[in-house]
């Protein structure tokens, strides 16, 4: 699963801003990194996410975009 959303969001951005990206890491790990340069997108799968806790570690943080 995880490895689809990478694929699909490397194509929507390469197809909508001419930006190739680089997925790092492997979907068995339950955690994908998928650097576009100045973005970089984190998919998580659900444990990794819960064990991770992001949204509480950057509470304080601005938020610009959330996707679930």
């Amino acid at each position: 699963m995880l490895d689809s959303l990478a694929d699909a969001c490397l194509e929507q951005v390469k197809q909508t801003y001419h930006i190739s990206g680089k997925v790092e890491g492997q979907a068995r790990n339950g955690w994908l990194v998928v650097d576009f340069g100045d973005t970089v997108l984190h998919l998580f799968s659900p444990d990794q996410r819960k064990y991770y806790n992001l949204e509480e570690l950057w509470e304080k943080g601005k938020v610009l975009l959330r996707l679930q």
